[in-house]
């Protein structure tokens, strides 16, 4: 990362002095909150929010890292949102309402005057529903207003020696199922469990969409060759049966982020 976009951040948060971070325990919040913790006289809580719809292995790593870095961290629980059940088309929109209300309401109650997350410079040039929500709640995003860029970011952690640089994206288990789809807590722990499965069995970062009774595996740039050769493959089919999957496939494209957005500018 360039020196003057490091010394604009710092100079932001110095400024800001009193916030909330919205922290998912992704590379970008996580950034943002170490860079913040690093800095005298801020008054800072990351805040996790705990849905349905967020692996338990994000919330654990979340708390993991906070402790690590001795920063200030809650964890706010929330309900599965009824207005997203049927996961619409404008989900994201609609859940990031939610979500940064809650925040939003935590921030006035304990004094914190501003409310940020880690949108970096790639997102904004990105089709992300959520944003809008974001600019709405007037959330500041201080990774994107200085032009830092994901890659700048894993640059920034690896140079610091946070083993999180290269951490795969990850996003809410919603993304996983089809639009127009009603959302059972079953549903979510299917995907959650697969997904961590696959995970221990070395293929992080891997998705596993939803059709019905069918799991369509994507596996992340590297790891496609590796699965269908995996001497283990057979075992990684009955284990995915036995979550409650009837049929296994692999997608020869990989992992493709938004998948299950194809079609959308139709509507």
């Amino acid at each position: 990362m360039k020196e003057d976009k490091s010394t604009k951040l710092n100079s932001i948060l110095k400024d800001l002095k009193s916030f909330i971070i919205a922290f998912s325990g992704g590379v970008d919040s996580s950034f943002l909150a170490y860079r913040a913790g690093s800095i005298s006289n801020v008054k800072m809580t990351a805040v996790t929010l705990r849905t349905p719809y967020m692996p338990a292995r994000e919330i654990n790593e979340a708390i993991e890292f906070t402790k690590a870095y001795g920063l200030n961290h809650k964890i706010l629980d929330l309900p599965f949102p009824e207005i997203i059940r049927h996961n619409p088309v404008e989900r994201c929109y609609l859940c990031k309402k939610i979500l940064f209300s809650k925040i939003a309401e935590y921030a006035s109650e304990n004094g914190y005057k501003y409310i940020l997350d880690g949108t970096n410079a790639d997102d904004i040039l990105t089709v992300r529903p959520g944003l809008k929500a974001l600019k709405e709640l007037s959330v500041r995003s201080p990774l994107a207003e200085v032009g830092i860029t994901k890659k700048e970011v894993r640059e920034a952690l690896l140079k610091a020696g946070l083993e999180i640089w290269d951490k795969p994206s990850m996003a809410c288990l919603l993304t996983r199922i089809p639009y127009d789809t009603e959302v059972s807590e079953g549903m979510l722990r299917m995907i959650e469990n697969a997904e961590g499965y696959l995970f221990e069995k070395g293929y992080p970062g891997t998705r596993v969409r939803v059709h019905n009774d069918i799991a369509r595996i994507e596996c992340m740039p590297g790891y496609l060759e590796k699965i269908i050769k995996d001497p283990e493959r057979e075992l990684i089919v009955n284990n995915l049966k036995e979550i409650g999957f009837r049929y296994i496939s692999l997608d020869l494209e990989g992992y493709k982020s938004g998948s299950m957005d194809h079609g959308m500018k139709k509507r």
